[in-house]
């Protein structure tokens, strides 16, 4: 195919496919065939994943949006396909905290490496990647009753890009080519980003922001897959601004400007919504962060996007880092997300759930097994809560098949003709107990 006809058929596709339907691009579809190479690989991963999202959204979803809640290991994605869970959110806070190739650990301040979030998306793949290998070679179909879909869609953490509109292309090639089905993007200065519930935030320009979501997009179509664009705005909270060049930004500058020489600017819900307008036609799901989970705030913010963008999905942080019973009550929180979706935030997720868990959890565990009765606490706590969670599909109390034993001696007993002595399984503690 010449030059020419992959832009005529790409620019097919943008008129004519429903997925792009409200996207606005600023380049041409010779601009990302000139971009692309002579040779386009398939990001399959990627590619179907972020298939799988856009159903999702747009109303597969068992309860009619996605909700989903965040991993920190591969290992923990593995056991959300297993219960149910629809989709995977990979915080930046998370990897920075517990995750990172830095091998230590960080605020989310974007100061681990860069490549960390891509090789955590990797590594969860990966996982789903044998899980499904070993589901497969113990004749189970994914469709099949008892059968899993492991390859969940994995929405990744971009931060504020990591630098400017370069580091925001590479960042996203690099998130497709680990096999992320969706990235977000934040309007904060990437020099001084902080997580969106610190304070010290300092927002770029709208137009700026607006760049890197055009970067993030164009690195998609330059690798040929439909990958999810997430526009996360800070506007509600942050005060600081880097420059007032931008009109959209104007009517929040105060005149005043900090002792680093940022504008100070008026936070709130009326620059969350002019932001929020402004990314929607450059997004496929637009976020603000909030301080509390406030279903007014989160209505105002939807109508006044969607009253620009109609039809405009949105996605909502549930999380941690608000104190849910200081702000609602028990009737309140468990409507909340229904309630989120009714307003068209169809994507919604637990920025921080693996870590809180993961973290009390083995601190409850410790505590009890270091001043109690040791092995008893253990047991209670573990293995027959395990046992117990049987009937609901959980199988890593026989964690040597879990992790593959099975499928290995399989491999083996293949290689030797159908007959081996040395294979893990048999004599094992686990064939006999489990």
């Amino acid at each position: 195919m010449t030059r020419d006809q992959q832009a005529k058929q790409l620019d097919k596709d943008w008129a004519e496919n429903p997925r792009w339907k409200n996207v606005r691009r600023d380049y041409s579809a010779e601009d990302v065939v000139r971009l692309r190479g002579s040779v386009q690989p398939e990001y399959t991963l990627a590619k179907r994943g972020a298939e799988k999202l856009w159903q999702l959204v747009n109303g597969s979803a068992t309860k009619g949006y996605v909700n989903c809640i965040g991993a920190i290991t591969a290992g923990q994605a593995m056991q959300q396909a297993k219960a149910g869970i629809e989709a995977v959110y990979l915080s930046g806070w998370q990897v920075a905290a517990d995750g990172n190739t830095s091998e230590t650990m960080y605020p989310d301040q974007s100061l681990y490496a860069y490549d960390s979030v891509p090789t955590m998306v990797r590594r969860i793949n990966n996982t789903f990647k044998r899980a499904d290998e070993i589901q497969w070679s113990r004749g189970i179909n994914p469709e099949d009753e008892n059968g899993i879909d492991y390859f969940l869609p994995i929405v990744a953490d971009a931060e504020a890009g990591f630098g400017g509109v370069l580091n925001a292309f590479e960042l996203m090639k690099n998130m497709i080519t680990a096999g992320a089905a969706g990235v977000h993007y934040e309007d904060q200065l990437a020099a001084v980003k902080k997580c969106g519930h610190m304070g010290g935030k300092v927002l770029v320009p709208t137009q700026e922001a607006i760049q890197k979501l055009t970067s993030a997009r164009l690195a998609a179509d330059v690798m040929g897959v439909p990958t999810f664009v997430l526009a996360r705005t800070d506007a509600e909270a942050a005060t600081l601004l880097t420059s007032d060049v931008d009109n959209n930004d104007k009517p929040f500058c105060t005149g005043k400007r900090s002792k680093e020489g940022f504008y100070i600017v008026k936070n709130g819900l009326e620059q969350a919504i002019s932001r929020g307008v402004a990314y929607a036609p450059y997004a496929d799901l637009v976020w603000c962060e909030t301080g509390v989970p406030d279903i007014g705030f989160a209505r105002e913010f939807a109508q006044a996007v969607q009253a620009s963008s109609p039809g405009q999905l949105l996605a909502y942080n549930c999380s941690p880092s608000f104190n849910w019973r200081k702000n609602l009550n028990d009737k309140q929180i468990a409507s909340f997300q229904q309630d989120l979706s009714d307003l068209g935030y169809k994507y919604q997720f637990i920025t921080l759930a693996g870590i809180h868990s993961m973290w009390y959890n083995m601190f409850d565990l410790s505590h009890k097994y270091a001043q109690g009765e040791g092995m008893k606490h253990y047991v209670d706590m573990v293995q027959q809560p395990e046992f117990n969670a049987a009937d609901k599909g959980y199988t890593f109390v026989a964690h040597q098949q879990e992790v593959g034993a099975g499928y290995f001696d399989d491999v083996t007993t293949v290689i030797q003709g159908g007959q081996s002595s040395v294979t893990a399984l048999t004599g094992s503690t686990e064939e006999d107990q489990f």
